[in-house]
């Protein structure tokens, strides 16, 4: 079957828009993903949720993503008919997309645009942090070739993560670009909404966007980032301000993926404003320099694992070991040992919940069964290069089949089959693939409440308060090996432009504008 042959076609909203022929059609797509280039487990087709056409609404209607809050803004509006064309939203993030398996992402996602006909807008949510063999800034690539087929008149806006790379390739083909505001992310829904009224007063004519960006050489990692108590929510909040102005439209910041690793890697500082270029500039210029003094702070505090350990054993009520250094949620694989290992060498008796990716051991463990022992060989079993396989004798007390729904969203999750094995005091839930960690879903779907444990390995960099950080004694951050280890330094950039921090620690910062603006743009005929 041909990949255009798995596209629905659009007759029924083509047929529906002839009946109205006043009704505005809006035009949406998606293609979200978060790419680790030090993981060496490639990104596949297959690690993707795809869906076409009405599959995507329908997909979206629990909320709480950008679709779901674009599409009620739109659903506002009794002239306008939601146009749905393609989704692909990855199952977690992962390692570079081989070069065939983004051509069919690429095609599908643009045969949904050529096979929905005219339209007169569109929005679009992407990541910003993508990257395949074959193209270093996919999302870039893909509004570029949009554009091709939609033409250069329609608005488009675009929702982004602001741990995206904003690229010059897609500013120049987007109208506006909305970043979060949150991190932990919990303003997906919000994000949408901005977008969509964006894109409606686009489409009325009422503003002529125009944004200027600021290259920040800095890569950031770290408790400072955290938007609701840390340094950078306050740099946050300036931006709202400047976007909540009388000529404001969308303000933020990109922080990058410092796990992404591509030539335009750094942060930016982004400002939209309606037909007020002076205003953008300075704006974004006064938000670049708010944030360079701050590149010392907003780098993770780490303690080495042997300390970490010892803390853990010393600390009464329950510790959270975060190894951000395999947060499967920022790209890693997922199969790091190395706290495990650490805990049973120094003997560690406390009831302990570890979470790990052995597809190996997870087959071994069908094969045995519920209430069996046996021995098993636990990690690296992808990053091999890292991470060493560890022996060790447990009782297998449940198996799954690894789907389950997200604690923070109620999204569909899927770890693979997926085995709860249990080695004296350690409780170690086993997924064949990656899933991500920066909630207690995976736990919580496997009968283990991190509360009844006295020690928790997150595998992620920061979660949402009340997941640990409001109940837990203490969270130790580790400085464990891992494909996204806040050590930036140790990680071995080889394609982002240099010199940028903390990769370059004496670099001076001389901050220069770029505006952006497609009001010359819209006379030009489509393609």
């Amino acid at each position: 079957m041909s990949t255009f042959a798995r596209i629905p076609l659009f007759a029924k909203e083509i047929e529906l828009a002839a009946a109205n022929p006043n009704e505005k059609r809006i035009l949406v797509a998606e293609c979200l993903h978060e790419v680790c280039s030090f993981n060496p487990a490639p990104t596949r087709y297959e690690d993707f949720f795809v869906n076409f056409g009405q599959q995507m609404l329908d997909y979206h209607q629990r909320g709480g993503t950008e679709v779901a809050g674009a599409c009620q803004i739109f659903r506002e509006h009794a002239d306008l008919r939601v146009i749905p064309t393609f989704s692909a939203r990855g199952i977690t993030s992962g390692g570079v997309i081989p070069a065939a398996d983004f051509r069919r992402l690429a095609d599908e996602f643009l045969g949904s645009l050529r096979q929905a006909g005219p339209v007169d807008a569109a929005y679009f949510t992407l990541h910003g942090a993508m990257a395949a063999e074959n193209e270093l800034d996919p999302e870039g690539y893909l509004l570029q070739e949009a554009r091709k087929i939609l033409g250069e008149q329609i608005p488009i806006v675009v929702s982004c993560d602001l741990h995206g790379i904003l690229t010059d390739r897609m500013m120049e083909h987007a109208d506006v670009i909305v970043p979060y505001h949150t991190y932990p992310h919990v303003d997906f829904f919000q994000t949408g909404q901005r977008a969509g009224r964006l894109l409606l007063r686009c489409l009325a004519g009422e503003i002529a966007p125009v944004t200027a960006k600021v290259e920040i050489p800095a890569l950031v990692r770290g408790d400072e980032l955290i938007t609701a108590t840390g340094r950078f929510g306050k740099l946050i909040g300036e931006a709202q301000q400047y976007e909540q102005g009388p000529k404001g439209l969308s303000a933020g910041y990109f922080i990058g993926n410092p796990f992404t690793d591509v030539p335009e890697l750094r942060t930016y500082s982004i400002v939209a404003t309606d037909n007020d270029p002076d205003l953008a500039e300075k704006a974004a210029l006064q938000l670049a320099n708010a944030f360079w003094p701050h590149r010392h702070e907003m780098q993770a505090q780490l303690q080495p694992v042997d300390e970490c350990v010892r803390l853990a054993i010393d600390t009464p009520g329950t510790v959270a070991m975060v190894d951000a250094a395999d947060a499967t949620s920022s790209g890693a694989s997922g199969d790091s040992n190395v706290i495990l290992r650490a805990l049973i060498a120094a003997g560690y008796s406390r009831p302990a919940l570890i979470p790990i990716v052995d597809a190996h051991a997870v087959e071994k463990a069908f094969a045995v069964g519920v209430g069996q022992t046996a021995t098993f060989t636990l990690g690296g079993s992808i990053d091999s290069k890292r991470f060493q396989p560890l022996s060790l004798t447990a009782e297998i007390t449940m198996l799954s089949d690894g789907r389950f729904r997200s604690e923070s969203f109620r999204q569909q999750w899927y770890s693979g089959p997926t085995a709860v094995l249990r080695s004296g005091s350690f409780t170690i839930v086993v997924t064949s693939r990656p899933v991500h960690l920066f909630d207690r879903s995976l736990f919580l779907a496997h009968g283990q409440n991190p509360r009844d444990f006295d020690l928790i390995v997150v595998k992620s960099p920061h979660c949402q308060h009340h997941m640990y950080a409001e109940w837990c004694t203490r969270l130790i951050h580790v400085d464990a090996a891992g494909s996204t280890s806040a050590n930036l330094p140790t990680l071995g950039h080889q394609i982002c432009r240099r010199p940028v921090f903390p990769l370059d620690p004496q670099l001076e910062f001389s901050p220069k504008v770029k505006l952006f603006s497609r009001a010359g743009k819209r006379s030009r005929p489509a393609d």
